[in-house]
């Protein structure tokens, strides 16, 4: 009866664990479109055997619960890419904006319409040595000054006003990291929580989604504890999460841009190459932008001060010898010049197309204006060079930036592939393995319900007796 008994218990606990394994397997199958969900199988345990005459006789297997399936060197080499590949995609989509500004309107001219306008300005002038005392001619100066001057200012004017939509757009992830960081270190005192061994499931799993969401918007490290717990910090090194406590980031209006403060320490510079969203735009913000406005105040200032200049070295036609006035504002420092470069001058008789002490009808001083777009006078550069170089340069980087996105895009890619292997879910693996259970368990029935069988016949003297 004894071994009746051993038999009977041995089935009821293969049946137990053959239910469990079929839950967890369909618990698998109702999250398969669950995307942060990480599959599970059954951790099955060998119950402790027992000794007769020194002999061992098994006394089946025990299902402890599910296991999630997933690799966590993996997982933290996914998140630095997916940081990386970030950071490389909003620097792209800023430049990628940051060059349109420079765009040609009509799509014919290779340096956009700043180009245009320093070719026209300086035609103007080349049109007026055939005749200096054309009212009309001299009007059509004033005129292309005009038109050169508002391109430019507006360029200039275009990209503060990125520079402000990438600042807000700044703003807007600090608030996000933060509301990330304090979910994290929520998930980790209820992962802490749990009885050691024990698997935090779909803790594990929100707290994966949450260390990917703050993966692509800020460069992080992060720092396995005991007990499960998880400490992040930035990628300079500041505590952002330690466990159950979490640290918010501040910010502080700095010169009208947004300083970002971590336990009482400036870290904008630090996550301007740390990765994430938030390093990309930091990146254009602080750099890409203030460089290429840096290039059109130079061409600004160079033009301005030339022009103005020449102007004053001749004579006009009111008989102003070197004192004819500035064409454009007289900018007084490069940095600013560009956004404030306007035409002054209203009366087309102050044009100086004569030389020093010559008559109205003297053409030399429009020869030297005209002649100064083949002069190196930007830098060590013709206006229109300079700013063909300039845009030409953005270009590049434009290019060499989508280059690096792609190739850090398919990285993610693989990796995820990887990763999906690994933890998400195959509806054939789990049909498979329904199947394979299924049959388990049906097998342990039969077996159950033939022992049943016996221990009836045995309860009733060897006589055979059916069972319901």
């Amino acid at each position: 009866m004894g071994t009746i008994n051993s038999a009977m218990s041995l089935i009821s606990a293969a049946l137990e664990a053959d239910q469990a394994a079929l839950n967890i397997t369909s618990n698998n199958v109702a999250n398969a479109s669950n995307q942060s969900y990480t599959r599970e199988v059954p951790n099955w345990q060998e119950n402790q055997p027992i000794y007769l005459n020194g002999i061992a006789y098994s006394t089946g297997v025990t299902v402890t619960g599910g296991v999630s399936q997933r690799d966590r060197v993996l997982e933290q080499r996914l998140q630095q890419q997916q940081q990386l590949s970030s950071a490389s995609s909003s620097l792209r989509s800023a430049l990628t904006t940051l060059q349109g500004n420079f765009a040609p309107a009509n799509g014919t001219s290779a340096s956009g319409d700043i180009g245009t306008g320093i070719t026209n300005f300086f035609n103007a002038y080349s049109q007026l040595e055939s005749n200096p005392t054309s009212n009309p001619l001299r009007q059509q100066i004033l005129s292309s000054a005009t038109t050169l001057a508002a391109d430019i200012s507006g360029k200039a004017g275009s990209l503060d006003a990125q520079k402000s939509a990438l600042d807000q757009s700044v703003n807007t992830i600090v608030m996000q990291v933060n509301a990330l960081s304090v979910s994290l270190a929520e998930v980790n005192k209820q992962i802490q929580s749990l009885s050691p061994g024990q698997d935090a499931g779909t803790l594990e799993d929100q707290r994966q989604s949450d260390m990917s969401q703050l993966s692509q918007l800020i460069g992080v490290n992060q720092i396995m504890t005991e007990s499960s717990g998880l400490s992040i910090t930035t990628s300079g090194g500041q505590l952002l999460v330690s466990e159950g406590s979490a640290f918010q980031i501040t910010t502080a209006n700095v010169s009208g841009l947004t300083q970002l403060l971590l336990n009482g320490t400036d870290i904008t510079t630090q996550l301007d190459s740390g990765g994430g969203q938030i390093g990309g735009l930091l990146t254009a913000r602080d750099q890409s932008i203030p460089n290429t406005l840096a290039s059109l105040d130079q061409l600004a200032y160079g033009m301005s001060t030339s022009v103005n200049a020449a102007n004053n070295a001749g004579t006009d036609l009111d008989g102003d010898n070197g004192n004819a006035g500035n064409i454009f504002n007289a900018p007084m420092q490069v940095a600013g010049t560009a956004l404030a470069m306007s035409v002054v001058m209203t009366d087309p008789n102050k044009i100086a197309a004569a030389g020093l002490g010559q008559g109205a009808g003297d053409n030399s001083n429009a020869l030297t204006a005209a002649s100064l777009a083949t002069q190196a006078i930007i830098n060590g550069q013709t206006p229109s060079d300079y700013f063909s170089n300039m845009v030409s340069t953005l270009g590049a980087l434009v290019s060499q930036t989508t280059t690096e996105n792609m190739a850090l895009a398919a990285s993610v890619t693989q990796l995820q592939t990887q990763r999906n292997a690994l933890s998400s879910v195959n509806l054939d693996e789990e049909a498979s393995n329904l199947e394979e259970f299924q049959r388990s368990y049906q097998a342990a029935s039969q077996v159950f319900t033939i022992m049943n069988s016996i221990m009836a016949s045995a309860l009733n003297l060897g006589v055979e007796t059916a069972v319901a």
